[in-house]
């Protein structure tokens, strides 16, 4: 009898990282409050069980904030910036992931508490590691990014408190940025009706081929003074916070939601809770940065298949390099920049 021998999987080996490789640091110190290109080695950074050779990366505007001093997104220095990054594990000590595989990470305290994507060469810890899903490259999951990663929590919270296309329009504010956009884009693949309000009305044409049905000038929006006025939407994505958002509270209707991601208008809410008492309006914090590992893979397995975004190229609208960083960062921070600007790595 002829028996046949099991093949053992043979398993990638390490592959080496450069004595030096260009990382985007951030530094507060006796010189004072800077960042830009820097030369590190491995050893320079933030320790884990996976390192990878970092691909794609992607600008959010916490990645602005924390390049440029305005806000206080870093807890200790210096650390390299970048909250999102994609590529290749070249080594693992964590039975998880084997060289060769294509990851992501997205938020998870990276450029906060850690070493962030923009470098070449990272070392992560292996629990906030999300397989590539089938479907997505690298670039295109970087595409998606914080931006539509905090856009499908979004959707994901809001239909698990009932939320439903035949409700009625759902709205987006800050509909032109990243979160905006992809908003817009994920909501209109699951069956909604979309209205977008934004600033910048040279850009109804661009939201309007993301899906939206109409789009709204915010210079236009009056909202009335009462606690309760007229419903106009049965629930809203929020970029923007602050009057916005007190003015958005008061005209959604009965057991409507809010899913409350940005702060471009301010942190503060000057409203009253009548809404969420009266009409049963929810206001959902999205928190995109900690959420639990299973609601990770979950969404980005969706946002690779039912939730993919149809106009991903649409939604990316600039490509820059590591040097190119700071020019993006002043663009983002002056309110001029439109979807998402990706970051080549390699």
């Amino acid at each position: 009898m002829v028996t046949k021998k099991k093949q053992s999987k043979s398993k990638a080996r390490p592959v080496a990282v450069p004595k030096t490789f260009k990382a985007f640091r951030i530094h507060d110190d006796a010189e004072g409050y800077r960042s830009g290109l820097e030369k590190l080695g491995i050893d320079d950074l933030s320790k884990g069980d996976v390192t990878i050779r970092c691909e794609w990366s992607g600008i959010n505007y916490k990645d602005a904030l924390a390049a440029t001093g305005k806000g206080k997104i870093l807890k200790t220095f210096p650390l390299v910036g970048g909250i999102d990054v994609a590529g290749e594990v070249i080594s693992s000590a964590s039975k998880r992931f084997s060289t060769g595989d294509k990851v992501l990470v997205t938020g998870c305290k990276l450029s906060e508490n850690r070493d962030g994507g923009y470098s070449q060469y990272l070392r992560l810890d292996s629990k906030h590691v999300v397989p590539l899903p089938a479907g997505l490259t690298t670039r295109e999951a970087m595409g998606i990014g914080t931006a539509g990663f905090t856009a499908a929590i979004s959707l994901y919270r809001m239909e698990a408190l009932g939320q439903k296309p035949q409700n009625g329009p759902v709205v987006v504010t800050g509909a032109s940025g990243g979160v905006g956009s992809f908003a817009i884009d994920v909501l209109t693949q699951a069956g909604y009706e979309v209205h977008a309000i934004t600033g910048k009305v040279d850009q109804f044409d661009y939201l309007e081929e993301l899906g939206a049905r109409q789009c709204i000038s915010r210079h236009d929006l009056h909202w009335g003074q009462q606690p309760l006025e007229s419903v106009r939407w049965a629930g809203c994505v929020d970029n923007v916070g602050g009057d916005m958002l007190a003015g958005i509270s008061r005209v959604i209707d009965l057991w409507g939601n809010i899913a409350v991601c940005g702060m471009a208008g301010g942190v503060g809410l000057h409203a009253t809770n009548l809404p969420c008492i009266l009409r049963g309006v929810s206001l959902i914090g999205i928190s995109s940065n900690n959420a639990p590992y299973r609601l990770r893979k979950l969404l980005w397995n969706r946002l690779a298949d039912k939730w993919r975004p149809q106009h991903l190229e649409s939604i990316i609208t600039k490509e820059v390099s590591l040097t190119e960083l700071g020019t993006a960062f002043d663009v983002l921070m002056d309110g001029e920049s439109l979807g998402r600007t990706l970051v080549r790595l390699s």
